[in-house]
């Protein structure tokens, strides 16, 4: 079976991969540079499983920049373009995801087409109602950065957004290719499969922002933190886990997440999605706030990646500390291998890691490394326990 996968990033990658153990998959990119990545069998995402599985495994994976190349005799179409909150229009910039149904249609006129990318509630809907197309389907995806190909082999759910005979065959294809293979498979209707999504990450967002506050009142009162969050924890309905503080959530999906589901609750009651959002404001304006009373000369930001085993910095929460305290005057100093140009946000990025130490007065992190062990006297981070 012919099947295209728009899109290189986590979910395209991790989905590409995972299909191609078993049938012959053709990825389709506007970046060259990751298509040729792709061809030569090397990743263009930091993700150890994909970089072992392209490397090591008899995968039928083919890249190319070539529409109709791509999508021509495809049985399924997955599309997994980026979709970027609109903060003018308060929603998803879905553009990317209608061209490429746009070209399904004209290539491939038979095949199904499954959204992966994350979209408003309705999208789906609106794409089957604008194209006359019966045969769109949405599939959340359930991914973390780094991880994403080892949560597509052993993942916690699969959920599919039609009860057609497509939708099951879809289903079929994804524990086929996974190694785990008692997970539960859910058959919902396209607007419930976008719900589940959103509604998701909005609640590990709430998880994120309530210990968050939790260490913000430990900081403010003189309290430990860690001993409240182990005894909250023991009781089982809230669990030692998910609890870790930090500067706030950020990456691909939360932020964007829960702003475009607060959104969809235009005309629709609510205090809790909304305090969700601000409580992320809150949280950077606070620990911002905390690292300037203690008037430093130079600040090192190390790392704008979210957490260890990403190459994504996108809406990461460091950078939203870095601009607060940037405009109270406080210059910074930045240490990201992964970036290649000589300045951030207008500040200096130190390649040399020993180079940044030294000229650092004080170094933020939002997550802890052992690169870190021997700078503790001027350290500022929230990480209590070493783990994203």
């Amino acid at each position: 079976m012919k099947i295209t996968v728009a899109g290189l990033g986590y979910v395209g990658m991790s989905i590409a991969v995972l299909l191609s153990q078993h049938n012959s998959v053709m990825a389709l990119d506007i970046n060259r540079g990751r298509v040729d990545q792709v061809n030569a069998r090397r990743s263009p995402i930091e993700d150890a499983e994909i970089s072992d599985w392209l490397a090591t495994k008899p995968l039928d994976l083919r890249a190319t920049t070539d529409a109709a190349e791509a999508l021509e005799g495809a049985r399924f179409v997955i599309i997994a373009t980026p979709t970027n909150y609109d903060t003018r229009t308060h929603h998803f910039d879905t553009s990317s995801v209608e061209q490429v149904i746009a070209l399904a249609r004209e290539h491939a006129p038979e095949a199904t087409i499954v959204v992966k990318s994350t979209v408003p509630v309705g999208f789906a809907t609106e794409m089957r109602e604008r194209t006359g197309f019966d045969g769109i389907i949405f599939s959340p995806e359930f991914l973390r950065e780094g991880r994403a190909l080892y949560d597509n082999l052993h993942p916690s759910r699969i959920v599919v957004g039609a009860h057609s005979p497509e939708a099951h065959e879809l289903a079929e294809l994804l524990v086929q290719g996974a190694i785990r293979k008692d997970m539960p498979v859910q058959f919902t209707g396209a607007v419930e499969a976008e719900a589940i999504k959103l509604f998701s990450n909005t609640y590990l967002a709430l998880r994120v922002a309530y210990f968050n506050e939790l260490d913000s009142y430990s900081i403010s009162r003189g309290l430990n933190t860690r001993e409240i969050i182990e005894g909250v924890g023991l009781d089982p309905r809230i669990g030692n886990h998910y609890n870790n503080p930090s500067f706030g959530y950020g990456g691909y999906c939360l932020p964007k997440d829960t702003k475009q589901l607060l959104a969809n609750y235009d005309q629709v009651p609510q205090q809790l999605i909304a305090a969700v959002v601000e409580s992320n404001r809150t949280r950077k304006d606070f620990i911002a706030d905390q690292i300037i009373a203690r008037k430093p000369k130079l600040v090192g930001v190390y790392r704008l990646v979210m957490k260890a085993g990403s190459d994504n910095f996108r809406d990461s929460s460091i950078q939203g500390i870095m601009k607060r305290i940037k405009a109270k005057g406080i210059p910074c100093i930045v240490y990201e291998p992964v970036l290649d140009e000589p300045h951030f946000f207008h500040s200096p990025v130190i390649n040399d890691l020993a180079q940044f130490k030294q000229q650092s007065d004080l170094i933020i992190a939002n997550r802890l490394t052992p690169e870190l062990s021997d700078v503790g006297d001027k350290l500022y981070t929230r990480d209590l326990y070493g783990v994203d």
